[in-house]
């Protein structure tokens, strides 16, 4: 499966760093292609470094005035005009998606493939993983449109929350979320 990993490239501490580093074994583990911005800094460089390490292919995607951040040894390296190319081409060569966190970035990423997923311009997986409670916020904002008639289908079509690496690639390889997930008595505000 190429998994396309949307994610921040600053360089963040362990609590950031370490489930990363288990969702990339995961992936490279799974015998899984990362398909992700091609840089080989911060956030992004763990990831690849945790698949590349564990057998996994990357497949990376830059644009042009990014293109002195790339990784080297990449199984494919894509050089893109700009920045609509670069998301054009993460969608068409992905199977599924999973936002990490990150920033503005990594925001419009994710919120350009929740809209397109929305008009049903895709129907590939997309899971956010909340390490840390870093998209409690965003989880909630997307509830409130979703209360108050902004989205025309539940949340759980457009997206699953996880807070653990092996729920996420779990949830990808089998449709299948935990059960915490699954019985709204026992869940905090996750699908």
């Amino acid at each position: 499966m190429n998994i396309c990993v949307f994610l921040s490239a600053a360089d963040l501490d362990d609590r950031y760093t370490r489930p990363a580093r288990e969702f990339a074994q995961l992936i490279g583990k799974g015998g899984h292609t990362l398909v992700w911005g091609g840089s080989d800094v911060g956030l992004m460089k763990v990831v690849a470094d945790g698949v590349h390490e564990t057998g996994g292919r990357l497949v990376g995607v830059t644009v042009d005035f990014l293109a002195t951040e790339v990784r080297a040894g990449t199984d494919e390296m894509v050089i893109t005009r700009d920045l609509a190319e670069r998301k054009a081409l993460l969608l068409e060569r992905a199977d599924a998606f999973v936002i990490m966190v990150g920033g503005m970035g990594t925001l419009d990423e994710a919120t350009e493939i929740l809209e397109l997923k929305k008009h049903g311009l895709h129907d590939k997986p997309v899971v956010l993983l909340n390490t840390a409670g870093f998209y409690d916020g965003f989880e909630a904002q997307l509830r409130r449109m979703q209360e108050e008639g902004f989205l025309p289908l539940p949340l759980t079509e457009l997206v699953s929350f996880v807070e653990e690496p092996e729920d996420a690639l779990a949830y990808l390889e089998d449709g299948v979320l935990p059960r915490q997930f699954l019985a709204p008595a026992a869940r905090r505000c996750r699908p």
